[in-house]
């Protein structure tokens, strides 16, 4: 596991910035402290990372489709993992922000659909302040850019993706967000089970590449002001 610097820490929650990570380490963390936060050993946490080019799979095999084959991915060297999340098939790689939040949803007196809009608005916040003006879609969970004017998800371009699990009502997994990451990982699987969409990045609509510190900068100050307090 790379080296972990505290973004922000107060009384509600802290967020730990883990730079570049492998999946599957990140993701024992995220167990071992779901496990510490049911058992009230850790506050609320939120873990921001950027993960090697790897492809997870959810809960919903049906879902769960790629486009090539588990020898072509090795030798392109994408990780597959399985995971315990709900969703289909997503992707990984330098240039997305992933955020996992280890949040206590009885302390915040917050029901699961409104912990998924909650993750959506700060999403939307950050985006935002970096020049890009996302949207929910009903029925289909994450952020999305373009006219919205169609009846389907093809009408518009994913920016971000949302996958959650649950134990004893604390939250793991959690949102990544394409902020100037190689879409052509998309390619590689059908995203969460919707077939002929688009994936975009906050540099492909603005033409922007930002530096990576200054956008967990700003999403820190979306996380303080829309996370309410918890005990």
């Amino acid at each position: 596991m790379s080296s972990r610097t505290t973004l922000s820490e107060d009384a509600s929650v802290q967020v730990i910035d883990l730079g570049h990570a492998d999946y599957r380490e990140t993701l024992r963390l995220q167990y071992s402290l779901q496990n510490e936060r049911r058992q009230g050993k850790v506050k609320d946490t939120l873990l921001l990372v950027e993960h090697p080019p790897t492809i997870t799979l959810g809960l919903r095999e049906e879902i769960n489709t790629l486009a090539v084959d588990r020898e072509s991915l090795d030798y392109m060297g994408v990780d597959l993992v399985s995971t315990n999340r709900g969703g289909g098939a997503t992707a990984h790689n330098p240039g997305q922000l992933v955020i996992y939040p280890i949040v206590d949803l009885n302390k915040r007196s917050m029901h699961v659909d409104e912990y998924v809009h909650l993750l959506e608005d700060i999403g939307i916040c950050l985006l935002e302040r970096l020049g890009v003006q996302a949207k929910r879609r009903e029925g289909f969970p994450g952020l999305w850019v373009g006219d919205s004017g169609g009846e389907g998800p093809d009408s518009m371009k994913k920016i971000a993706s949302i996958g959650i699990h649950l134990a004893g009502m604390v939250t793991s997994h959690g949102m990544a967000i394409n902020i100037a990451n190689d879409l052509f990982i998309f390619s590689h699987i059908v995203p969460c089970g919707l077939e002929g969409i688009s994936l975009t990045s906050v540099k492909e609509v603005t033409g922007i590449d930002h530096d990576m510190n200054e956008v967990k900068r700003l999403l820190v100050g979306c996380v303080n002001s829309r996370l309410a307090p918890g005990g």
